[in-house]
């Protein structure tokens, strides 16, 4: 039978063709031995193309419920539970109902004589390659349970990351978005007001009062052109920055912010360095797992010099020197404790101590990331009221010395 697959290679490439195969089990354990991950099989035939399986679905799988998985699929498995048990208590338990498909297929390909990692290969948008690879060495080793607990470690940490940097940025995004809120209804309701004033009077305006009042009548006139045009800009702007043409400039931008250039830098490195570590001790040789640290960061510079650390590496070429070269991007201790890690065998070890360290200057700089902010909010609000009060209030006082 013949058919049309869709892979992603070793090197993250997405590739697609057709071939002839007894079924499309069997094609999908020959793109896994080839080092490939199956992302969808389907029947090809000279009529056209019937979908029979699809491993590219969107994954509705929270991070907070791998994190439960983990811990208590660990759990029950230092218990002396079966994998096909523990993985059924799981199943009955969820409530997420993708997910719950998720697990019965894991258990079915576990009871076919397939392995857990290979089953979570199918689903790459619900599984990472960190998760993967790290379960697949975990069970070469015989030490599956402790790799589950330490993937929980990783998840939660990554977890407990995001939540503190979403938390540090809800207060300041409240706030723009109330002045922002407001200054639409002083737009639409009360300029409106004093511009009927001024008209009666037929005094001449400042040209900060005139750009206010054209402002207000845009708003009242055309309110929603004026939505769809913001709606649009927005949305091209955010589009226009994930082109990978311009993405490279945006992501140098964000590092060259006071401030949250530190805080991006700072994340980047804890990300690296423990997913890195994760993967060595778990027993994943160190080009492998540069290359699937790669895919877990997402500023195109960052995924540049990890990239570059695996060439290097191939041509004999140390991971430090590799660090040591973009202290722009990690900081000169990471790449002197990476090679004193080299030197003294302990790679690993080094690794989650930088981790370990950088998130805590994280989470120092998160808690303080509020206080930091809430005055140059006040600066803004305190020029933004300035503006308006000196444009409207200036020509009241012209108004009331006419009437004198």
């Amino acid at each position: 039978m013949k058919f049309k697959y869709k892979e992603q290679s070793k090197e993250g490439k997405i590739i697609e063709g057709i071939a002839e195969s007894p079924d499309m089990f069997a094609l999908a354990k020959e793109i896994r031995e080839q080092g490939g991950v199956p992302l969808s099989i389907k029947e090809f035939n000279e009529k056209g193309i019937k979908n029979i399986v699809n491993f590219d679905v969107f994954t509705g799988v929270s991070l907070s419920e791998k994190i439960m998985f983990t811990n208590n699929l660990s759990g029950m498995l230092s218990a002396g539970l079966a994998l096909t048990r523990a993985l059924s208590v799981l199943e009955k338990q969820t409530s997420n109902k993708y997910f719950n498909g998720v697990l019965k297929s894991l258990i079915d390909d576990i009871n076919g004589g397939g392995t857990l990692s290979s089953g979570m290969k199918k689903f790459p948008k619900v599984f990472s390659g960190v998760f993967v690879s790290m379960v697949h060495s975990g069970e070469e080793s015989g030490g599956l349970p402790r790799t589950l607990s330490e993937i929980g470690i990783t998840l939660k940490k990554t977890y407990d990351l995001n939540k503190k940097i979403k938390g540090a940025l809800i207060y300041p995004s409240v706030i723009l978005f109330a002045i922002f809120a407001i200054g639409i209804l002083m737009m639409i309701y009360v300029v409106p007001t004093l511009t009927a004033t001024f008209k009666d009077v037929g005094m001449e305006l400042p040209a900060s009062t005139q750009f206010i009042i054209f402002i207000s009548d845009s708003l009242k006139d055309h309110f929603l052109l004026f939505a769809t045009a913001m709606a649009a800009f927005i949305g091209s702007f955010v589009a226009f920055a994930k082109l990978k043409s311009t993405q490279k400039y945006f992501d140098l931008i964000i590092l060259k912010i006071p401030l949250l250039g530190t805080l991006i830098r700072e994340m980047n490195t804890a990300r690296t360095t423990r997913t890195l570590s994760s993967l060595i001790s778990s027993g994943v040789d160190l080009s492998r797992a540069l290359t699937i640290t790669e895919e877990v960061l997402q500023n195109v510079h960052y995924k540049k010099l990890i990239h570059d650390a695996v060439l290097s590496i191939e041509k004999g070429v140390s991971l430090s020197a590799s660090f040591k070269k973009h202290p722009e991007l990690y900081p000169i201790m990471v790449g002197e404790m990476i090679e004193v890690g080299e030197e003294t065998g302990k790679l690993s070890s080094m690794l989650m101590d930088i981790a370990s360290f950088y998130e805590n200057e994280v989470d120092d700089k998160t808690k303080n990331l509020s206080t930091i902010i809430e005055p140059v909010l006040m600066v803004f609000i305190g020029a933004a009221v300035g503006f308006f009060a000196v444009a409207m209030i200036k020509p009241m006082y012209s108004v009331m010395d006419s009437i004198k």
